[in-house]
C-alpha cells in the first residue's frame, strides 16, 4: 500500500469486462492506487490509456514491444489470467518492466466444470432437456432416445495430472471411476512400488487412448501436445468414449473431432475451449449437423469465488510490488 508520502499509482484495467459483471470487489486493488476499468480496449485505445499509467492490466489485451517503448512510466504489467502469452516478456525485461501472473485461482471451477460436462455425456440431459416438447408424443411414461451409461466402473483418462486434473481425478474417483493418467513423451512410467502407480497408473499413448471410456485434457499446449487429439487418437479411441476439453482449445485437431463425431467413431464430446476464442461462424464445430456434441464459451475458469479470488491475487502481487517484494513474477 502508497505510504502517505507516495503518490499513489495509477492502475488502469484494459479489459475488465472479461472478468467482472458487476458482481466484483475491487476495493483491495482500489486501496492501493487509483485504478480505472475498461470494459474493452480497441489496440488503437492502448497507447494513449497507458500513457501515464504505472501499473497495467490485462487479461488478453496485447501489450506488445511498440506499446511497452511508447509508454514509459509503465512499472509493472499484471497479467489478469494465468497464460501470458500476450504480453512481450522480453521487451518488458528491456525497459526494466515487472510482469506477474495469477495461478491456481480456477482449480476448483475448472474441476467442477469438467465433471457437469462429464455428467451430461453420460446422462444425456444435455438432449433430453432441450427435447421436454418430446415427452408428451411419447407412448411410455419416459423416453429411452439416447443411451445413458454410468461412470462408475468406467476408466477416465487424464491428459495433465496438474493440480486441475488431480482434482478432477478426485471427483471422478469418488463416482466410482478409476482414473489413469497419460505419460509424457520422455517421463517414465510411475515406479511400480508408488502409491500413484497403483491409484492412478501413467500409461502410453496406445494404452491411453485404447482402454479409456472417457479422456479429459489438462495439459498444457506444447509442441508434444499440439493436436494431441487427431486422426489417430481419435481412430483409437473406443466408439462409446467421451472426449471432454477444458485445457487448449489447439489440444484438439477440430476438424478431425467433427469427422469422428460425425461418423460416430466416438460417442460424444464436450469442449470449454476452441483454437479461436471468439470462434469465427463457420467454425467446423458449430455446425449443426454434429451429433452429441457440447460447447461452452469458455466459461470453466469463471466462478465468480473464482475471479474474486483472481482480483485477490492481483491485489497481493501489486502490493508485494509496492512494497519492494517478487510474488508470481514472470521476467
Amino acid at each position: 500500500m502508497p505510504s502517505s508520502n507516495t503518490i499513489a499509482p495509477k492502475i488502469v484495467f484494459l479489459d475488465a469486462g472479461t472478468t467482472d459483471i458487476g458482481d466484483l470487489d475491487f476495493s483491495k486493488i482500489e486501496k492501493l492506487g487509483k485504478l480505472n476499468c475498461h470494459d474493452l480496449t480497441l489496440p488503437s485505445q492502448i497507447i494513449e490509456r497507458l500513457s501515464d499509467t504505472q501499473i497495467v492490466l490485462s487479461n488478453k489485451t496485447v501489450i506488445d514491444k511498440n506499446i511497452i517503448e511508447s509508454c514509459p512510466q509503465l512499472k509493472l504489467i499484471q497479467v489478469v489470467a494465468t497464460g501470458y502469452n500476450n504480453i512481450d516478456i522480453e521487451a518488458a525485461q528491456q525497459h526494466g518492466i515487472a510482469v506477474c501472473n495469477v495461478s491456481g485461482y480456477s482449480t476448483p471451477a475448472v474441476a467442477q466444470h469438467t465433471l457437469t460436462l462429464l455428467l451430461n455425456l453420460a446422462t444425456q440431459i444435455h438432449r433430453y432437456a432441450t427435447e421436454a416438447a418430446e415427452w408428451p408424443r411419447s407412448p411410455y411414461f419416459t423416453r429411452l432416445d439416447h443411451l445413458i451409461s454410468e461412470l462408475a466402473g468406467k476408466t477416465l483418462g487424464i491428459a495433465g495430472m496438474g493440480t486441475i486434473g488431480s482434482l478432477v481425478a478426485d471427483l471422478a474417483e469418488a463416482f466410482g471411476m478409476n482414473v489413469i493418467a497419460l505419460q509424457r513423451a520422455g517421463q517414465s512410467p510411475a515406479p511400480a512400488n508408488s502409491v500413484n502407480s497403483a491409484k492412478r497408473p501413467r500409461v502410453s499413448r496406445d494404452e491411453f487412448f485404447s482402454s479409456c471410456d472417457a479422456i479429459s485434457l489438462h495439459c498444457p499446449l506444447t509442441p508434444d501436445t499440439h493436436h494431441l487429439i487427431n486422426l489417430d487418437s481419435l481412430a483409437q479411441m473406443k466408439p462409446s468414449a467421451f472426449l471432454i476439453n477444458t485445457g487448449r482449445g489447439d489440444l484438439v485437431d477440430e476438424n478431425a473431432l467433427a469427422d469422428a463425431l460425425r461418423n460416430h467413431k466416438i460417442a460424444g464430446a464436450a469442449l470449454d475451449v476452441l483454437s479461436s476464442e471468439p470462434p469465427p461462424t463457420d467454425h467446423p464445430l458449430l455446425s449443426p449437423d454434429i451429433p452429441n456434441l457440447i460447447i461452452t464459451p469458455h466459461t470453466a475458469w469463471a466462478s465468480r469465488e473464482a475471479r474474486q479470488r483472481l482480483l485477490d491475487g492481483v491485489a497481493n502481487n501489486i502490493q508485494a510490488f509496492l512494497s519492494g517484494k517478487s510474488l508470481n513474477r514472470l521476467d
